[in-house]
């Protein structure tokens, strides 16, 4: 067994700062590289981020949809890349928002075993088919020292739906935070954290005995910004900005790449 993610994540910020970069290879970009929208164009794709930013980077954060949309030959691009970034001493959090129940949660838990073909730190995962839903992932990570980022508060324009909706006087989003902390209580981890947009026009669920790690996607291109970490989650959360546009956007050269992931580093530990 590993050390625990949150342990294993709390070092990693401490020598390379909080700074999460997204991988997401969506058609548009690929083309702005001017790359295939192919298997082969992917490969060259994520090659190139993945070596420019994996030695540096705390965090690495593939979106697995657009691995996925290329079949085998995609996820195999994927997997060659997931083991890549973490022999280069970053972290890798496979976004893949799965959510189900019984074994079929556990297949998708199954990211975070160190015996699969694209064994990853972390998971982000969906609450939505009820807390009890995501025991076989949280039972996983205990197991291997693995980490869950759970969709709690998202910043999308219609999240409020469902997130601001009341169970027993509390918002379903907070409910969420709720059953994370009480993951986080129970083993004193710390490898359990939520999804809270940087976006958010105010912080409307309580982060303060969370325990765990906030992801907050939303920088850059989105319209987040530092002061906006600042203002929703102050200094004492332990905060993972996600920056994906801002960062890919000046590929497809290496110094490039570089140059912008140094700078938002930069901004977030000023």
């Amino acid at each position: 067994m590993t050390a625990p993610f949150g342990r294993r994540l709390a070092d990693a910020v401490a020598a390379r700062g909080p700074l999460c970069v997204g991988i997401d290879p969506h058609a548009p970009l690929l083309e702005r590289w001017g790359l295939p929208d192919s298997p082969e164009g992917l490969a060259r794709f994520t090659g190139t981020v993945v070596d420019a930013l994996a030695g540096t980077v705390a965090v690495l954060k593939p979106q697995l949809a657009f691995y996925e949309r290329h079949g085998s030959r995609g996820l195999a691009v994927l997997e060659d890349a997931v083991a890549r970034a973490r022999a280069a001493g970053a972290l890798v959090l496979l976004d893949a928002k799965r959510g189900d129940i019984g074994s079929t949660m556990d297949g998708y838990a199954g990211y975070l075993r160190p015996d699969h073909p694209m064994a990853a730190d972390a998971l982000t995962v969906s609450p939505y088919l009820g807390p009890g839903s995501l025991q076989p992932a949280v039972d996983t990570a205990r197991r291997h020292g693995g980490g869950l980022f759970v969709l709690a508060r998202t910043s999308n324009p219609d999240a409020g739906t469902l997130q601001h909706a009341l169970v027993d006087g509390r918002s379903v989003a907070q409910v969420v935070v709720d059953t994370v902390r009480d993951w986080n209580a129970a083993d004193g981890s710390g490898s359990f954290g939520v999804v809270v947009g940087a976006t958010l026009p105010e912080l409307d669920v309580d982060l303060t005995h969370l325990g765990g790690p906030v992801l907050a996607p939303g920088l850059g291109a989105q319209g987040g910004s530092v002061t906006d970490l600042r203002r929703l989650f102050g200094r004492g959360t332990a905060v993972v900005p996600t920056v994906s546009r801002d960062v890919l956007a000046a590929g497809p050269d290496p110094a490039g790449l570089r140059a912008a992931a140094e700078r938002w580093a930069a901004e977030l530990t000023g």
